[in-house]
């Protein structure tokens, strides 16, 4: 007699959290349901997705397993929590309107490039789609920057002034559509719009009336002859030029007011970049990604790219385009240039322009055209850049594509904000395990960085609920991030900068609260506790604090921040510091006036204006000066950037440096008075400026290993974390880790934020929520 089978009905209900909005999960998860032929339903909410489901149990397990081994590509899920439910008897499975939570939150994702689909749209003309410039679905196209509040639907986006047709309501309405509740879901019928206006500040092109109907290729016959066109994009606008034409990068550098500073360019494909730049792996990896960032990569000789787009470097700044507008605009063609120069739209030093009227009024004499549209940009973010290393990427400046996106943290934090640094700034929002890093700011010089920065503020508080208990800032009461914070009414914490940058480069590693390290801590500036500007440094600490273990030598810097624009005061002072005579035939003297040297050695002598400083980001300059590579400098490490540049990577040899002891306990002493010697030597004797750089670049890492060989010997400890503006310096970073690991240290550099000023409010973060943590 056989025994009739029983089905059994169990129910889940599941919470996952992570970046699991606005990337295709909900469609997924109703998908999973009819694979496994479960009911229920599922819904957003502010604190991520809620899921209720029922079915047979065998299924449901395979149900919440696949919830992570088959993620859509766009989400990173951070946690799935499951429980028990009574079955509710769903005859179906369905998805529910979102759910806002007060105080709740859940990441968001960044921008991100356009997708295959979506690209082989927009070059179908059998599609309705073909050549639309605001073509995306779930699993590309903008996110944070149309992003007003969460949950992330379309009506708390920039999106909602745009009622979808009734082809897009149905994609949006179908779970089984890639363009389900796609928030910027969109077509030419119902969605955003170019179009192509004249400067109001530059005389018309003569060929204005003649141009092209379609704006995209209007804009393509402008750039062809030797126009600058502004162009709105999706967290700003660039200014774009003829790459190859170096008449047209002179003008834009003059309108712009950037001598020198490298412009970025963009290429159609990766072929063409291969066929201008040197690619490796992590390269090639870096430019196809769906971040999309600027990728710094080895210029080819003799291509057709101007000389004067990335003066006196070797390498040059590239990206691929990442959105439909930008793959139409870079179409090949034969008369049409391999790169475009794509700067941020904004004169030097402000924030990038976002809205129309802004761009017209800001930019207005900078381009001789404007290609606008009417989707609203509610955040700014400008590009992100990276230096592309041996296996991995090194993150420059972190920005559209990564941010919002959370750094995890080791340990549990209170709501607090970290307001960053004076330049490069970025801040931090954290709470709970999470540090919300912004996008990059800029430079806070201006009122109108200023504005931009505690709008941003304002912004991701709001998206991530976080009301800070506290706030973190520069120890150097000037800045302007310093005294916004001294502003604010919470409590506050005095981070010294180069303890946030340790603390920044362990933060990123997950190194747990209580466990030191070795810093080699090497920039250009940072207010140490004794009044002197720091930037050499060696520091043994963890989050709660630090001890100074060894430090370049102080020098009087002549005319303080006047000397870091003219690094011939900065070589004079070493000169001068070492009983080194400044003798005609060396450049730093003949580029000084008898006047000026009459003053700066009064200066040195008197210490009249000049502070002292270890910084390792000036000595970079002073023997920059020394070789004749740079004199005056217009933009930051412009003499230590050209200088790395001219480094021969066969030149074995190392200039010395005396690693001091000093009494009664205090930090140990680079002395470099005997390079300084060996270097003058060879300078003297004709050895080429190659030469030299490398073997300067070879001391510099051999003194680093020699100085964390000793504080191993004092405390016993076997990591060292590198951090600090100097090590973006990929030369130095390749000399010194194989060094390090050598000698048996376990080495952490920089992989999720920079290793310059751009990642320091990540490190302020995590000092006060240790500190909170410590009451």
């Amino acid at each position: 007699m056989t025994t009739p089978r029983t089905t059994t009905t169990a129910a889940r209900q599941i919470h996952i959290t992570g970046v699991v909005q606005g990337v295709g999960f909900r469609p997924f998860i109703y998908g999973l349901a009819q694979r496994y032929a479960l009911t229920g339903w599922v819904r957003n909410t502010s604190a991520g997705v809620d899921i209720e489901v029922m079915g047979d149990p065998t299924a449901l397990d395979a149900f919440i397993a696949a919830i992570t081994a088959e993620a859509p590509p766009l989400s990173r899920i951070e946690s799935v929590t499951t429980q028990p439910v009574a079955p509710d008897g769903y005859a179906r499975f369905e998805i529910r309107e979102s759910a806002a939570q007060d105080g709740a939150y859940q990441p968001i994702s960044p921008d991100v490039a356009t997708c295959d689909e979506c690209l082989a749209d927009v070059f179908d003309p059998a599609d309705r789609r073909y050549r639309y410039a605001f073509t995306n679905c779930t699993n590309c196209g903008p996110r944070f920057t149309i992003i007003q509040d969460i949950p992330y639907d379309r009506p708390k986006t920039t999106m909602a002034p745009f009622a979808m047709c009734p082809d897009c309501q149905a994609e949006y309405d179908d779970p089984l559509n890639r363009r389900f509740h796609a928030q910027p879901n969109a077509c030419p019928v119902c969605g955003p719009r170019l179009e192509l206006v004249p400067s109001p500040a530059c005389a018309v092109p003569p060929e204005w009336d003649d141009l092209p109907g379609d704006e995209i290729e209007a804009v393509r016959h402008l750039l062809r002859a030797g126009y600058s066109v502004a162009i709105k994009g999706l967290g700003g606008f660039h200014l774009a030029c003829d790459a190859t034409n170096p008449g047209a990068v002179h003008t834009l550098r003059q309108r712009k007011g950037r001598q020198a500073k490298p412009f970025a360019v963009m290429m159609s494909d990766l072929d063409t970049v291969r066929r201008l730049c040197e690619v490796n792996e992590a390269a090639a990896q870096a430019l196809t990604s769906r971040e999309r960032p600027i990728v710094l990569l080895p210029l080819k000789t003799g291509t057709a790219i101007a000389g004067n787009v990335a003066p006196g470097l070797r390498e040059l700044g590239v990206l691929l385009p990442y959105t439909p507008l930008h793959h139409l605009l870079l179409e090949p063609a034969p008369d049409f240039p391999p790169a475009l120069i794509m700067t941020s739209g904004n004169y030097s030093e402000e924030p990038i322009a976002t809205c129309n009227a802004d761009a017209l009024d800001r930019l207005g004499p900078l381009a001789d055209a404007f290609l606008l549209h009417n989707r609203d940009i509610h955040i700014r973010c400008d590009d992100s850049v990276v230096r592309a290393l041996d296996d991995r990427v090194l993150p420059l400046r972190r920005s559209r594509g990564y941010a919002p996106y959370p750094i995890p943290l080791p340990f549990e934090s209170p709501p607090l904000l970290a307001t960053g640094a004076e330049l490069k700034n970025t801040f931090c929002l954290a709470r709970d395990r999470s540090a919300f890093m912004s996008q990059h700011i800029g430079d806070l010089s201006n009122y109108d960085a200023l504005r931009s920065y505690e709008h941003s503020i304002d912004h991701l508080g709001r998206l991530f609920r976080v009301e800070p208990e506290a706030v973190a800032h520069d120890a150097h009461p000037d800045y302007l991030s310093s005294r916004y914070a001294r502003e604010r009414s919470e409590p506050r914490f005095a981070v010294q900068h180069h303890h946030a940058h340790l603390a920044s480069c362990l933060a990123e590693h997950k190194v747990p609260s209580g466990q030191p390290a070795i810093g080699v801590i090497f920039d250009g500036t940072g207010l140490g506790p004794d009044g002197a500007i720091w930037g050499g440094e060696i520091l043994v600490g963890d989050y709660a604090s630090y001890e100074r273990f060894a430090h370049l030598r102080y020098i009087p810097l002549p005319g303080g921040d006047a000397a870091t624009l003219r690094p011939y005061r900065t070589a004079l002072a070493h000169l001068w510091d070492a009983g080194i005579d400044w003798d005609d035939d060396l450049a730093p003297v003949r580029a000084a006036s008898d006047q000026e040297r009459t003053i700066i050695r009064q200066q040195l002598d008197r210490r009249i204006n000049a502070p002292l400083t270890s910084s390792m980001g000036r000595l970079f300059d002073a023997v920059a000066s020394l070789v004749g590579v740079l004199q005056a400098v217009t933009y930051e490490a412009q003499a230590a950037i050209q200088f790395e540049a001219q480094v021969d990577p066969n030149e074995p040899g190392a200039y010395p440096f005396e690693i001091i002891t000093q009494p009664d306990g205090a930090p140990h002493v680079f002395d470099p008075a005997s390079m300084w010697s060996a270097l003058l030597d060879d300078l003297r004797s004709g050895v080429p400026a190659p030469h030299i750089a490398s073997r300067f670049h070879n001391g510099i890492a051999a003194m680093i290993c020699r100085a964390c060989d000793l504080a191993r010997q004092h405390t016993g400890i076997q990591t060292v974390a590198l951090s600090g503006g100097v090590f973006q310096n990929v030369t130095l970073l390749q000399k010194t880790i194989p060094l390090l690991q050598a000698s048996g240290f376990s080495v952490l550099t920089h992989r999720l934020v920079p290793p310059n000023d751009g990642g320091l409010a990540l490190g302020q973060a995590a000092v006060a929520a240790v500190a909170l943590q410590h009451g």
